[in-house]
């Protein structure tokens, strides 16, 4: 139960983290012309593992000048949260029109336990530099690894796919760094689909991360689905694993 836990809560997390090291990292492709980060928006969604209720996700977009903070909590909910209570927090500060992510914040409660953690990407010298700490055993963590140059992150990565053209048969790779690892993960648009939600029908494109190795090559797949039209709004996020599938929904989207 705790992994499938954790894993709902790190649906798309799970597929950026593959390790491959020793690839190549291409550069972080810049916003498409014309494309512009929300100024401020919050997106919520239902999440189901198999025909099960399992939590709630809310995502918010701040404007701060030339950076853009996303802030994103998880949080189990009915029979799931009984058996197993997680209550997840992440949030990233980028670059609005470079993407670079300047620092990746996580503080995770499952079950017993506890983890609180800050990222920190420093351009000038080439290197990411991580703080750890565990607030149940007071262990702390600090390592400092080298990268390429700009990066992005785990969450950052999936919505900064918004800022792509996103044609179908034409991939893109993000260089996405977590923890010590620099990943090149490649976005695969596979096609264009029409998706249900409570909030209507949406004609989407549907895009699949993958990387080269790593546990999520080994146990399952995943997909997003981004709106086909200038908004690119992931409407739909679906991760079918070894264990059952695990799928997000949109179910609001407010101007705040």
């Amino acid at each position: 139960m705790k992994t499938r836990t954790t894993a709902f809560l790190s649906l798309c997390v799970l597929t950026l983290a593959a390790v491959a090291q020793g690839q190549q990292i291409a550069p972080l492709p810049p916003p498409r012309t014309g494309f512009s980060f929300p100024q401020k928006q919050t997106l919520t969604y239902s999440v189901d593992w198999r025909v099960f209720p399992a939590g709630t996700a809310v995502i918010r977009f701040e404007s701060m000048g030339d950076r853009e903070r996303i802030s994103a909590s998880a949080d189990t909910i009915g029979a799931i949260n009984l058996l197993f209570h997680v209550s997840d927090h992440f949030q990233s500060v980028f670059d609005r029109t470079k993407g670079c992510t300047y620092q990746f914040d996580k503080q995770t409660v499952e079950g017993r336990r506890q983890l609180n953690s800050t990222l920190r990407l420093d351009y000038g010298q080439n290197k990411s530099i991580l703080d750890e700490k565990n607030p149940v055993s007071g262990q702390t963590k600090h390592v400092e690894s080298p990268i390429p140059g700009c990066m992005t992150d785990l969450l950052t990565g999936v919505f900064y796919a918004m800022s792509q053209p996103l044609e179908v048969g034409h991939n893109f790779v993000l260089p996405v760094v977590d923890a010590m690892h620099n990943v090149p993960v490649t976005m695969k648009v596979e096609g264009r689909e029409e998706i249900k939600t409570t909030l209507g029908t949406f004609k989407t494109i549907r895009v699949q991360p993958t990387a080269a190795a790593g546990v999520v090559k080994n146990r399952g797949n995943i997909w997003i689905w981004y709106t086909d039209d200038e908004r690119r709004l992931p409407v739909q996020m679906r991760a079918r694993l070894f264990w059952g599938t695990i799928t997000f929904r949109l179910t609001g989207n407010e101007a705040k």
